[in-house]
């Protein structure tokens, strides 16, 4: 939770911003590459603040419990024994990895919401939102998972003795060693179950706060003073 909700914030937050900034929305620019970067940079925005947090989680994760008795433990040992960079180690897969999953994420959703408007003339509803946002979660998923997988191994590194390698190596490494569909691809199926039901959730929670809170100061600019 510590990681999940500042991560959130952020990329929604960011990706309103980088829409207005990249005119998505502006009917005379309207293009399906445009909305792909918005969504990619709200996934490398949000990504690059919060990092330090999800190595911290990623090591607790694999660590007996005995090494790390906190958060603020982990960055005690991390900063002492490995330096201030070990806190964006494994960066690189992050973002390789979020730029594809998040563009497709937030491309996929916007694109299904739009399209429903076209056809039934009318936006979609809370159910069909979240069908929206578990074929976006689904696919942004696939699209990035071998470089989750890097992601994860680079992060733990130290913990679980997996060589210190560049992106590209690693990758190479796993799919020699443990194939394509038992390591770079590993545990996506469970993930398809899991990941985009929670994507579902947050995009449509998201989508209806944003239409509830729109309404509200539109509302409060019509009371008479």
């Amino acid at each position: 939770m510590v990681r999940v909700i500042p991560y959130a914030a952020i990329q929604f937050a960011s990706h309103e911003q980088w829409k207005h900034v990249l005119m998505v929305e502006d009917i005379r620019t309207v293009s399906p590459g445009r909305r792909f970067l918005a969504g990619s940079l709200a996934g490398v925005t949000a990504s690059t603040l919060t990092y330090p947090l999800d190595l911290a989680r990623a090591r607790m994760a694999v660590t007996e419990k005995s090494r790390y008795s906190s958060l603020r433990d982990v960055f005690r040992h991390l900063l002492k024994e490995e330096g201030w960079l070990a806190l964006y180690r494994g960066f690189s897969p992050t973002i390789l990895g979020v730029i594809p999953y998040a563009g497709a994420s937030f491309f996929t959703f916007e694109t299904l919401k739009r399209r429903h408007l076209e056809y039934c003339k009318r936006p979609a509803r809370a159910y069909e939102k979240m069908f929206f946002g578990a074929c976006a979660g689904a696919v942004g998923q696939t699209s990035s998972y071998p470089f989750d997988i890097v992601r994860r191994r680079m992060q733990t590194a130290a913990d679980l003795n997996f060589p210190r390698l560049g992106v590209w190596a690693a990758l190479k490494k796993i799919a020699l060693e443990e194939g394509i569909r038992g390591g770079l691809f590993k545990g996506l199926t469970l993930n398809w179950v899991k990941g985009p039901i929670a994507v579902g959730v947050s995009f449509t929670t998201f989508d209806l706060v944003q239409t509830l809170l729109r309404r509200l100061h539109r509302e409060s600019k019509t009371v008479p003073k």
